[in-house]
């Protein structure tokens, strides 16, 4: 199997370009995610039932039902 140096060279040269698409595809999905976390978070945090702080009920064990 004879390849020509062309050949290898465009070959390589095609793959270095899709490796940096890629790269660029997961640093944009990165971010997204990250963005959906804070939103869900802000969402989240007020549903947050909180512990009582007097009483004989919910000051030693914490359920949710």
């Amino acid at each position: 199997m004879d390849l020509s140096v062309e050949a290898v060279v465009n070959t390589a040269l095609a793959l270095e370009g899709a490796t940096a698409q890629q790269n660029q595809q997961m640093l944009l999905l990165r971010k997204t995610l990250e963005s959906q976390t804070q939103v869900m978070q802000q969402i989240m945090a007020p549903l947050e039932p909180k512990l009582a702080t007097s009483g004989a009920v919910g000051t030693r064990l914490h359920a949710v039902a």
